[in-house]
C-alpha cells in the first residue's frame, strides 16, 4: 500500500489548477502545502493533495520527465471516473484512453486515462470487487 508519491511539474501553479479540478470528483479535496526549510536539506516545497486530512499526492517544482509515471486515482463509481475524465479534460489534459471497460484486466474494470500538462500518465479507476456494497 502507497503512502504518498511526488511528482516533480514543470509550473506548479499551473500543475495545482490542473489537479485540483481533476481531482474533486474523486473526492480529493483537501490541499495543503509545504515549505520544505521545515525538513532536512534540500527538502523540497511540496503542494500536497489528499482527502480527510491524509496528504497522498505531492508536487513539487522541478524537471518534468512526462511519461515516467503512472498514477491510478482510485474512483468509488463508473460516474466518477467519468466525471474525473471531463474535468481533466476541461482543465487541459489529453485523451489517452477515454472512459469505458478494460477487458484485457478484467470485464469489471472500468477507467479512463489522461496525459496531465508535463506528460504524465494518469488514470481514473472503478474497481467494483474493491468496494464493498
Amino acid at each position: 500500500m502507497l503512502d504518498h508519491i511526488f511528482l516533480a511539474v514543470s509550473d506548479i501553479a499551473r500543475s495545482i489548477a490542473f489537479y485540483q479540478a481533476a481531482l474533486v470528483p474523486l473526492g480529493i479535496t483537501d490541499r495543503l502545502d509545504y515549505d520544505g526549510r521545515n525538513g532536512p536539506p534540500g527538502h523540497p516545497d511540496l503542494k500536497g493533495f489528499g482527502a480527510n486530512g491524509r496528504m497522498v499526492f505531492w508536487l513539487r517544482e522541478g524537471e518534468a520527465k512526462g511519461q515516467t509515471a503512472h498514477v491510478g486515482f482510485v474512483a468509488r463509481s463508473r460516474e466518477a471516473v467519468d466525471a474525473a475524465y471531463a474535468a481533466a479534460m476541461a482543465a487541459g489534459a489529453t485523451d489517452s484512453g477515454a472512459p469505458g471497460a478494460r477487458i484485457h484486466y478484467d470485464p469489471r474494470y472500468y477507467a479512463a486515462n489522461v496525459l496531465d500538462p508535463d506528460g504524465y500518465s494518469l488514470e481514473f479507476v472503478f474497481k467494483p470487487w474493491q468496494h464493498p456494497q
